[in-house]
């Protein structure tokens, strides 16, 4: 029976996951309930602890197998205090909770998932006193992060230079989403080559299923264009907006609607700048949304955005939506950007970097030629199929565990 295989078992017994996570919940974090959800079809035992959020306000529950804690945090950060503030409230509650699983169900080894990069606290101290692994999933380069909301490199920046480097020499095992990334590990964080994994965080097409459109979303209007992502400091909607405006203003089209998907700390400033560019009444913002809603959206967009700025952030980063466009057969517009470029290829247009107007006669272009929307969606799909969905994955994760179990 697949369960009792491999590196999934210890002795007669299975191995014992601890997923901590400390800026989603589970399982509306998808890379860490694919990876989770994963694991337990491969015989592991997985509990994950993460922060409460919108829909997922209980504490604890069990749901597809898997044991979920979760904790409060004090507030939605802002501000280098503000992020102070939670990582020191997440991670009281993640010794507390680690601790308490510890005592019940056990675990044989821990999953940091960042950000931020100080979960390495926990992870060393279990692996120092009780010999537990301990795995580093990379989800985001946190000094690049920090400089990206902050614009500056200062005393936190160096500090997070350093939790970052603690937390490669406490890992037995790091994963990556990229190569950019992996050459972080290896090249900044000094760690073995070997023990560096690349696990992208493609799509599941089982839950990116093509759907028939919902023609009411483009409020009356001829197109869509559609959004997925958080409404953060550094998603550069703020460009979005312009691109908007510049379409609507300064071309004169009144028959291009914008579906913008997600929530986050910037939405309510969003919403305030797009009634200062006079483009409120074309641009629907939803908040944080269920799946269905985002398959209703982005099945129904004409053509989809990525309007992350240029910066080392973005640049060195795999963005989910860029996958999830294409898993949909969707064309893209985006700035060009190296990991972006990587995974799109020939499913999208790129503008120039951070230059709103570009990325508007970018949109346009799609917008006027259906033929060659539709030869990009196809190969997008074509991709994700091929390549890029999480089937592929799979194996690179399982490796991963392999060599953890064997450190």
């Amino acid at each position: 029976m697949t369960a009792w295989r491999g590196s999934s078992v210890r002795g007669d017994k299975p191995r014992r996951v601890l997923f901590i996570v400390e800026n989603l919940p589970s399982p509306f974090d998808r890379r860490v309930w694919q990876e989770a959800t994963t694991l337990h079809e491969h015989g592991y035992e997985v509990t994950i602890i993460c922060p409460t959020g919108k829909g997922y306000e209980t504490k604890r529950e069990v749901i597809d197998g898997i044991h979920i804690l979760r904790h409060s945090l004090p507030l939605d950060a802002r501000g280098a205090a503000g992020y102070a503030l939670e990582y020191t409230a997440a991670l009281f509650w993640e010794f507390v909770l680690a601790w308490r699983v510890f005592l019940t169900r056990g675990f044989d080894a821990i999953h940091a998932c960042n950000p931020p990069d100080n979960i390495f606290l926990v992870g060393g101290f279990f692996k120092l006193l009780f010999r537990k692994k301990f795995l580093f999933d990379h989800h985001d380069i946190n000094p690049e992060l920090y400089e990206a909301k902050f614009g500056r490199r200062d005393f936190f920046y160096r500090v997070m230079l350093a939790w970052e480097r603690w937390t490669f020499r406490t890992a037995d095992v790091s994963i990556a989403t990229n190569e950019s990334y992996r050459r972080i590990a290896i090249e900044r964080g000094k760690m073995d080559p070997e023990k560096v994994f690349v696990v992208r965080s493609g799509p599941s097409l089982e839950r990116l299923k093509i759907m028939p459109p919902v023609p009411e979303l483009k409020q009356g209007r001829d197109y869509l264009v559609g959004y997925v992502g958080v409404m953060g400091a550094q998603e550069g909607l703020d460009l979005l907006l312009q691109a908007v405006r510049h379409i609507v203003h300064g071309k004169g089209r009144t028959d291009v609607h914008f579906g913008l998907v997600g929530g986050g700390p910037e939405l309510d400033d969003l919403k305030r700048m797009a009634a200062e560019l006079e483009v409120a009444d074309y641009v629907t913002f939803t908040g944080r949304a269920p799946d269905q809603t985002l398959l209703e959206m982005l099945n129904t967009a004409d053509v989809c955005v990525n309007p992350d700025t240029f910066n080392e952030m973005n640049d060195k980063s795999t963005m989910n939506k860029i996958v999830e466009y294409m898993a949909l057969g969707k064309p893209i517009v985006q700035f060009d950007l190296t990991e972006g470029r990587f995974s799109a290829q020939e499913a999208s247009r790129y503008a120039k970097r951070n230059d709103p107007e570009d990325m508007a006669e970018k949109i346009l272009e799609l917008l006027a030629d259906p033929e060659k929307r539709a030869r990009m969606g196809a190969f997008g799909r074509r991709r994700v199929e091929e390549e890029l969905s999480w089937d592929h994955e799979v194996p690179r994760l399982l490796a991963a565990y392999d060599a953890l179990f064997r450190s």
